[in-house]
């Protein structure tokens, strides 16, 4: 008989995670690294929120406010939404966890979209519940293949709106369709981390979703647009019972000091938030133009990054673009997790820096590698 293994066990489901593997960072040593991989902002954070970063220096020995009362003071001031039906996490990723270990767990199931983000499969794994995605169509979110993937068990459906890695978005009247079609009990989780930068006129990120329901949530999060992603900032508006039940679960300090009061301050920062938007504007448009001169396929993107396929000729194919842009130090996404093995995702960082990646692409395609 083989030996028994008397070590702490973790749930079979635990041990069925494939971990989450976030975008690279680092090249060569020596090297100068292009990072975008990764979906950050491509001009930094605003210096109203670095300001407030080094104002709280001195309380590193305190403890932060467990009630995150100014900042959710000041999102409910910005968005016009009542301040007790917003709960902060560290990050919207937490937030999708303690929403699935809530409302889903063993014989449940969380539904999501085909290409949808990795982490709901995760928290859903994480939560002993079944993840179950829905096909896509033309690299959107289908509606009709959603609700017919519903079934008794389906506990939480997730839809990232605009989403990641497609770039895609869906309008409002779609996800009214879709909520209308799901039963009450179900959870309808509408993840907008990448709403700030939707030029668009048919897009509602889902305030007035979660306004008209009580089993709708929208999730946003300031590491994006606000260029805050090393302090992990995200939120969610909520049903006020939703609202009980995540601050019920939620670590009672899971925001810190440094990321409330940058927060704050970077929703105030009205002239660096327009610039921010405006350089994604004109860099989204200006590489989405010279990649497809190139002869690459570009999915149109309402976002802060670009899906681009690669030909699957031997030596023009994503992966083999992907070492060699990484040789130059200009670090992309691969994207075959996603279950887009034929792609590479690509944000938009510094006008310079998309400038370098075009650049090197071009020379990739035509088979320059000195």
């Amino acid at each position: 008989m083989p030996p028994v293994d008397s070590r702490p066990q973790p749930r079979s489901s635990i041990l069925g995670i494939a971990a989450y593997v976030g975008g690279r960072s680092k090249a060569e040593p020596g090297q100068r690294v292009i990072k975008l991989s990764s979906n950050e902002s491509g001009i930094g954070p605003s210096p109203k929120a670095m300001a407030a970063l080094k104002s709280v220096a001195g309380e590193l020995h305190r403890y932060p406010d467990g009630g995150v009362a100014d900042l959710r003071q000041a999102i409910a001031a910005r968005f016009d939404i009542p301040a007790d039906r917003i709960v902060c996490g560290a990050g919207s990723d937490e937030l999708i966890h303690l929403l699935t270990i809530s409302y889903a767990g063993p014989g449940d199931e969380v539904l999501y979209s085909e290409h949808g983000f990795l982490v709901y499969p995760i928290s859903a794994r994480t939560a002993g519940a079944t993840p179950v995605k829905a096909p896509e169509k033309d690299l959107r979110l289908d509606v009709d293949a959603l609700l017919a993937a519903v079934t008794p068990a389906t506990k939480i459906v997730y839809i990232a709106n605009p989403n990641n890695p497609t770039g895609t978005y869906v309008p409002p009247e779609d996800v009214a369709r879709l909520h209308a079609g799901l039963p009450p009990h179900v959870l309808l989780v509408l993840d907008a981390a990448y709403a700030e930068f939707v030029d668009v006129d048919d897009y509602e990120a889902g305030l007035r979703a979660v306004e008209a329901a009580e089993n709708v949530v929208m999730l946003r999060t300031f590491s994006k647009l606000y260029g805050l992603a090393a302090l992990r900032l995200g939120w969610a508006y909520c049903p006020e019972g939703v609202a009980d039940v995540l601050n019920r679960v939620r670590g009672p300090f899971n925001i810190s000091t440094a990321a409330q009061a940058a927060g704050v301050a970077a929703l105030g920062d009205d002239e660096f938030l327009e610039e921010a938007r405006r350089h994604n504007s004109q860099w989204r448009a200006w590489l989405t133009g010279r990649l497809s001169q190139l002869g690459l396929k570009v999915t149109p993107s309402v976002t802060n990054f670009l899906l681009v396929e690669f030909p699957q000729e031997a030596g023009k194919t994503a992966a083999e673009a992907d070492e060699f842009l990484t040789a130059r130090g200009i670090l992309l996404r691969r994207v075959t997790a996603y279950g887009l093995p034929h792609h590479l995702r690509i944000s938009i960082g510094t006008g310079e820096e998309c400038e370098i990646a075009a650049a090197a692409v071009a020379d990739f395609l035509r088979g320059d590698h000195g």
